[in-house]
């Protein structure tokens, strides 16, 4: 992929140059910083594709980086961190991470996985330009808007993540239709089922919670059919 330009955030700076060594070999533009506040900086002033952040930075930590880009751009997320509790990669996905690797990583998979969330946006991304959209999709308050990425219920704006917007309309565009897990990761991520379930769940999860639903009930928008996946209580 050419004209690609990828910001890399690691305070470790030789782990930082094998990263861009290794992704300017598959022809990539490579920024690279050391702390928080400068990848803060450099995402808003510079065209970025992708981002690959490290958590624990001087200056500001990468879960806040994540979190300050997550409020105005769209691009993929990895998270390469020496934190590997699962406390640590949920947090990462709920705050809007779209991966999350830990240290000492496979160079090969991680190219692998930034090639792999570079296709998955770009096809959304000309999906988006090139696609006359419908109308939006309204369903007892909530009101889904494809064309703004935007949700609202009952009036009141509904912060969601790329990804658990992606959920949400995959499942809305289908009311009643039941969705697997395997099924949602390969249409939301773009990409191959790799013991991605827990993912899903984390993102559903939190898509639940935004919309205000009670794990009791029984009108939700979302809901589970135990053994098989989720449907949508249009």
């Amino acid at each position: 992929m050419k004209d690609i330009t990828i910001l890399i955030a690691d305070d470790e700076k030789e782990i930082a140059e094998l990263i861009a060594f290794h992704l300017e070999k598959e022809g990539y533009h490579v920024i690279t910083v050391w702390d928080g506040q400068e990848a803060v900086r450099v995402a808003q002033t510079e065209s970025i594709d992708l981002l690959i952040l490290d958590i624990m930075m001087p200056k500001m930590d990468g879960y806040e980086v994540a979190q300050r880009i997550r409020e105005h751009y769209n691009m993929p997320i990895i998270f390469l961190s020496a934190k590997a509790s699962d406390f640590d990669k949920v947090q990462g996905l709920v705050i809007g991470a779209d991966d999350y690797m830990t240290k000492p990583y496979s160079p090969i998979e991680l190219v692998a996985r930034v090639n792999a969330q570079l296709r998955r946006f770009m096809k959304l991304n000309q999906s988006e330009t090139n696609k006359n959209y419908k109308n939006n999709l309204e369903y007892g308050g909530l009101v889904i808007s494809p064309d703004q990425r935007t949700v609202t219920l009952y009036g009141e704006s509904i912060q969601l993540t790329p990804k658990e917007f992606d959920i949400l309309y995959l499942l809305a565009s289908h009311p009643s239709k039941v969705f697997s897990v395997e099924n949602i990761f390969q249409q939301v991520w773009g990409e191959e089922y790799y013991d991605g379930g827990n993912t899903v769940m984390v993102h559903i999860r939190t898509l639940r919670k935004k919309l205000g639903e009670a794990h009791k009930n029984k009108n939700s928008f979302i809901k589970t059919v135990w053994g098989v996946g989720y449907s949508f209580n249009g």
